[in-house]
């Protein structure tokens, strides 16, 4: 379905003007958030990073330098224990070009949960975590506000939107404090039925005033519920803080899935956004990992650069 409107828009005026002049037509409801008082980001770079359950290797040094071999810059660690790990990677990360990317979640509970203690119990162990990411340098925390098996949540309506500003407030008040930021994750509608859309998590960025929230894309995600990727990443604007990625029909590597890995739309959105943080590997693998991975990089960069 997703892909037949993806055709249907390129196809129309509409499409082909969005593809031609970007950021110049807003998207309905999203066009503040383009709007910025912030400067101009510098030029547009491919920052590659791995999940740290990706990279070859049996041991955090050895994942490393696996990840150091093919030029990839970002580790993108879980966010369960960390605390408990931030020294292990300052002294695994020293006098190395690979940094902390984002920590993908890891926190108990949810924030839309109609119990007020699961709600906290997501709130503190988030604080734990973003207290732990600002001390990694990590451009900041995953989060979902709920995932559809999560229950009982709060419905989706404008109220549940005005009170998920409220509780987002107080955490994005916390990273900030930290020099990190809490990272909205859009997912598609088989796994969360609230915020589906990149323009939409930006926009509760945009409501909340709050220097700590900022939000992402995943062309995994993207793939089901967006119409341009290039025009999801143009509506984040300067919300948009990382970025993750996977084939577009099986969440494989990058390349997996054949011409259906096509990113360019995506990463001319990048461009235009002066986006230098980092895209992410989310995905597993069909075969095996020392063939697709090192394919995989090779494709994004040759892409990043017909974008």
């Amino acid at each position: 379905m997703s892909i037949d409107r993806r055709d249907f828009l390129k196809s129309t005026l509409f499409g082909a003007t969005l593809a031609t002049v970007g950021s110049s037509i807003p998207t309905i409801g999203n066009a503040m958030t383009q709007k910025s008082d912030k400067p101009k980001k510098g030029k547009a770079q491919l920052n590659i990073s791995l999940q740290e359950g990706i990279p070859l290797g049996d041991s955090l040094e050895e994942k490393l330098d696996y990840m150091e071999s093919l030029g990839i810059v970002g580790l993108e660690p879980g966010g369960g224990n960390l605390a408990k790990r931030v020294n292990e990677f300052q002294q695994a990360l020293r006098n190395r070009k690979v940094k902390i990317s984002a920590i993908c979640a890891g926190f108990d509970g949810f924030i839309l949960a109609e119990d007020t203690a699961t709600r906290e119990r997501c709130k503190s162990t988030m604080k734990e975590i973003l207290a732990a990411a600002g001390e990694l340098g990590s451009v900041g925390v995953i989060l979902v506000p709920a995932f559809n098996h999560q229950k009982p949540a709060y419905p989706h309506t404008m109220d549940t939107r005005k009170f998920l500003i409220e509780q987002m407030t107080e955490l994005g008040e916390y990273a900030a404090q930290h020099n990190t930021k809490v990272i909205f994750e859009p997912l598609n509608r088989g796994e969360a039925f609230y915020l589906r859309q990149v323009g939409d998590a930006a926009s509760i960025c945009r409501d909340s005033n709050c220097p700590g929230l900022s939000c992402m894309g995943d062309f995994w995600h993207m793939t089901f519920e967006e119409p341009s990727d290039m025009g999801a990443f143009i509506s984040a604007g300067d919300y948009l803080q990382h970025v993750h990625i996977a084939s577009r029909k099986r969440r494989s590597m990058p390349g997996e899935d054949g011409e259906a890995d096509n990113y360019i739309n995506g990463f001319k959105g990048l461009k235009m956004l002066g986006y230098n943080k980092y895209v992410s590997f989310e995905c597993g693998s069909q075969g095996d990992r020392k063939d697709t991975i090192p394919a995989a990089v090779k494709l994004l960069r040759e892409q990043w650069k017909k974008a």
